[in-house]
């Protein structure tokens, strides 16, 4: 007779859920892989003309993409909610709440167009340095083109990840690359009779291929009939208790946990660009690889929350546990291999970026430190993906605030710029604090979904007594 073994059928589970997740990913990271190389190419075309330029879309950078993060989590609402109506069968209620969601989008974008044009008060306030002051405000004022182009991608794009069709925005990122490098080209060095703009043609560059992606997505939605069950062009449909009150209060949350963790990294450049145009432009270089391989937990954390949403929409607490847990052990494993190599290879990919030797071995250290926090960052994205799913954002975005600018800022503060622990030890001890804010991070995330995961599964077994 044969006796079913429990550790062989939990190891069964999670190769199941593991694969399932993967494959869900790996379109999300093509994805996100690709509007990070936009980035990526601003970085390396702007560091070929001159360090400032490169230290100009730096610090303009570090404003642009708290705003967009901001703008995408709060539009991610969307996601867990029509991962939920999904799983229920309401598929038809999942259109007009995208609908929904350009109410919400719209305040947000007019906030954002404004804040970035008139930037220079910030980089007066924070003393940062005239030449790449200049070329940070034409750079964001140009990008602010590109804001409403990238508020409907972002809305387009959640509902259809929703549903659990990743392959349009994994189609439209890749498309998006060589068009962006190519405006770049035209942008920065002058071509086509156009102006050479420099770091700012950077800017107009990525507006452009902003709205290319919202076209892309739009035509898309519109013509393909696996959306047609979602009615979002038939405004006749109205249906579903789901509206932009729910998108606002899931959404802010999200919105203000990812305002939180970026807002770091920009402040940390803007308390960095006094000391120079070659500390920032290898806290740039750090920032941005580090971006680029945050990436892939971000995508594995992306089909947490659409799994985790599916499951508990049809109402199976258990397979939303399986879904997180398998989801943060792979996270962890993925974390431990990108750390190995980013130590292995720490020179070479500072090369990719700059040929400068002084920017390159300032960049090395940041980059040794970074290796050591990809773990916790890791962690803590996916815990609060699981936490998504299970439409919980308020207590994650108390502990995002308080590990952050509770811990990490102060004490990066202190490290960087001030005696207070000896001699100031500039970008090193930004990047020192961060390791110890994520892993902070990731403890109390982990906490709070173990906790959200309990109370879910006695709610359910209470009402199907």
């Amino acid at each position: 007779m044969h006796f079913p073994h429990p550790g062989r059928d939990r190891v069964r589970l999670f190769k199941i859920e593991a694969a399932a997740l993967l494959t869900l990913a790996a379109p999300i990271l093509a994805a996100q892989l690709s509007q990070q190389v936009l980035s990526f190419i601003d970085t390396v075309m702007a560091g070929r003309v001159s360090a400032t330029d490169l230290a100009g879309v730096a610090v303009g950078t570090s404003l642009w993409i708290p705003l967009l993060l901001f703008l995408y989590g709060v539009l991610l609402a969307v996601t867990p909610l029509v991962a939920q109506l999904h799983g229920a069968g309401r598929t038809e209620e999942t259109g007009p709440l995208a609908r929904r969601g350009m109410l919400v989008a719209l305040p947000l974008v007019l906030v954002s167009i404004f804040l970035l044009r008139n930037a220079e008060v910030v980089f007066t306030m924070m003393a940062v340095d005239a030449q790449i002051a200049v070329i940070a405000s034409a750079y964001l004022k140009a990008i602010s083109w590109g804001v409403p182009a990238a508020a409907s991608f972002f809305l387009l794009r959640n509902l259809s990840e929703g549903l659990g069709l990743v392959r349009p925005s994994m189609l439209i990122g890749l498309a998006s690359v060589p068009v962006n490098a190519s405006l770049n080209y035209i942008f920065i060095y002058g071509k086509l009779g156009l102006p050479a703009l420099g770091g700012v043609g950077c800017g107009w560059a990525t507006a452009v291929t902003l709205w290319f992606m919202c076209g892309c997505m739009l035509l898309i939605i519109r013509r393909a009939k696996t959306y047609s069950a979602t009615h979002f062009f038939d405004l006749t449909k109205r249906r579903g208790r789901e509206g932009a009150t729910q998108i606002i209060r899931l959404g802010l949350p999200i919105g203000c946990s990812l305002l939180v963790e970026s807002s770091i990294f920009a402040l940390i450049a803007l308390f960095l660009s006094p000391l120079g145009a070659y500390t920032v432009a290898s806290h740039q270089i750090t920032l941005n690889y580090s971006a680029l391989i945050f990436m892939i937990p971000l995508s594995i954390s992306s089909a947490i929350t659409i799994r985790v949403g599916h499951a508990i929409g049809k109402g199976r607490p258990d397979r939303a546990k399986l879904v997180s847990h398998t989801g943060l052990l792979v996270s962890s494993l993925v974390a431990l291999a990108t750390a190995g190599l980013t130590l292995l290879f720490a020179e070479r990919i500072a090369g990719i970026y700059t040929s400068d030797s002084r920017v390159i071995a300032t960049s090395v250290g940041l980059l040794y430190l970074n290796a050591f926090y990809q773990f916790s960052d890791g962690f803590q994205v996916s815990a609060a993906a699981a936490l998504r799913g299970y439409k919980d954002t308020r207590v994650p975005l108390l502990l995002v605030v308080v590990a952050y600018w509770v811990i990490s800022l102060p004490l990066g503060y202190s490290l960087a710029l001030t005696h207070v622990w000896g001699t100031p030890m500039g970008a090193k001890g930004f990047w020192l604090s961060l390791i110890i804010g994520l892993s902070i991070a990731a403890i109390l995330l982990g906490i709070r979904l173990h906790r959200v995961e309990r109370s879910f599964v006695r709610s359910v077994g209470e009402s199907g007594c």
